[in-house]
């Protein structure tokens, strides 16, 4: 069978979620599918089950909804911000080098062998790779560069779906300049397009699927109505959107929203849970009304403790009345001290932090990552772990203070309980694991419904 590249027609169109729809649904169909992402831009990521790489959430998130181990084959190139205009290279799950923008660019044709190892692996084993681009694919000045899009589709001759973000204005345009702009080899894969967050009555676009069918010559392979979806985001942005209903709210909970925050699909469990109100805030004053801080995952420690210092985060954060949970890099931050001997992160060798844990982080070159069960807390939590922090424990409670090193323990059903009954004693709680069960079964239904899934599968059986 044939596979299939997702373009945007624009930036934040819609690729990864549904990239990630039509891989359940295929798979659903009887289809051996896998995810994948050539090159992703991400301070989002998670571990593998095979190898204890990284890659990036979306790649993860789409294999784990259909039961597949996830492999760092899934997603081979992931940048992360390295500071000064440079990117943290992971490279088949492994941290390998810094390297600015144009270092990148320059070695790009290194990357080409390892982006189609990686695709071939895949392909070894499934019969369909659903190939997620990146960005616009139509870069003209960057094309020869470009892995997730151009370089995937001419290489294995994937059949091609746009993407398009009708929200956004100039929906018509987006779509014919990127169809027309492509390479001809790359037109003729392209199977059709797919119109997504439309709001409103769906009859006032029956002229515009004439118009992109008849004029453009592209096929309308959906309409797809707006539909909120809480999981799997993919950066700091597609968060940000997150629609929450606070009709029942009784613990209002704030994360700071680090300029360098990561892994912030840990709050996941928080937007889903009807009895917590979830805010991401930028200044202390925001602070005030919440009952619990989340000091989140950073990618850049150092610089985002010292914007933390700079925006008067600081009283706060070392007060023992305020109910604070740390994560990763806000557990580093809450050490007495963060030192960094050989440079790993900044050229600021000791840092001071926020003193609440007694003794020194220290960051090491060689990055921890793995995944399991943990005895947190006097609770067993599933998560996962990817830092440069050595320290002596791996969590630590005092006093209101729950820090720790390992993501994901929001989704333990029994921790959130723990802390949120301490606050209210009328929470009540859920099961996470089933709610995303369900919403992932919820979400893919509504692609299906306005999605021609018969045509695509189709042309993916057909040469």
């Amino acid at each position: 069978m044939n596979s299939l590249s997702i373009f945007g027609t624009s930036s934040d169109a819609g690729k990864s979620i549904l990239s990630f729809a039509i891989t359940y649904l295929l798979h659903h169909r009887g289809i051996s599918v896998a995810p994948f992402k050539a090159q992703n831009v991400s301070n989002n990521s998670h571990v593998t089950d095979e190898m204890c790489g990284e890659i990036a959430i979306p790649q993860h998130f789409a294999a784990e909804a259909i039961g597949l181990k996830t492999t760092p084959y899934m997603n081979p190139v992931l940048l992360k911000s390295g500071g000064a205009s440079k990117a943290h290279m992971i490279l088949n799950g492994k941290s390998v080098a810094n390297k600015d923008v144009w270092e990148y660019y320059r070695d790009i044709d290194t990357l080409k062998p390892v982006v189609k190892e990686a695709f071939l692996k895949l392909k070894e084993k499934y019969d369909v790779i659903v190939a997620e681009g990146a960005g616009s694919p139509v870069e003209l000045n960057l094309m020869d560069k470009d892995l997730s899009n151009i370089y995937i589709a001419d290489e294995f001759n994937t059949k091609i779906i746009l993407v398009a973000d009708i929200q956004r204005g100039g929906v018509f345009a987006s779509i014919y300049g990127v169809y027309n702009l492509l390479p001809k080899k790359l037109q003729k894969n392209v199977i059709g397009v797919i119109v997504n967050k439309f709001q409103g009555d769906m009859s006032l676009f029956d002229e515009g699927r004439v118009i992109i069918e008849k004029e453009f010559g592209i096929k309308v392979l959906g309409v797809v109505p707006f539909k909120p979806f809480n999981l799997g985001f993919e950066d700091s942005e597609s968060i940000m959107n997150y629609v929450q209903d606070t009709s029942k709210a009784i613990i209002k909970v704030g994360v700071i929203k680090l300029p360098h925050i990561s892994n912030f699909t840990d709050f996941e469990p928080l937007v889903a849970d009807k009895e917590i109100e979830l805010t991401f805030v930028s200044n202390a004053k925001d602070l005030s009304t919440c009952d619990v801080i989340v000091l989140p995952g950073s990618k850049r420690v150092v610089d985002d403790l010292a914007w933390l210092r700079e925006r008067g985060f600081e009283k706060i954060l070392k007060s023992k009345k305020q109910k604070i949970v740390a994560i990763c890099g806000g557990y580093e931050m809450m050490f007495e001290r963060i030192l960094d001997p050989e440079m790993v992160e900044s050229e600021l060798q000791e840092v001071f932090g926020f003193g609440r844990i007694k003794g020194d982080v220290i960051f090491a070159k060689e990055k921890i990552v793995k995944k399991g069960c943990y005895h947190l807390f006097g609770e067993m939590i599933c998560g996962y772990e990817i830092h440069n922090g050595v320290a002596k424990k791996r969590c630590k409670s005092k006093k209101n203070l729950y820090a720790t090193f390992v993501h994901g323990i929001f989704e333990s059903d029994e921790f959130r309980h723990k802390l949120f009954s301490e606050i209210n004693p009328n929470y009540k709680g859920y099961n996470f694991k089933e709610h995303k069960a369900e919403a992932i079964k919820e979400f893919a239904g509504h692609i299906e419904l306005h999605v021609d899934m018969d045509f695509i599968e189709n042309e993916l059986s057909f040469r």
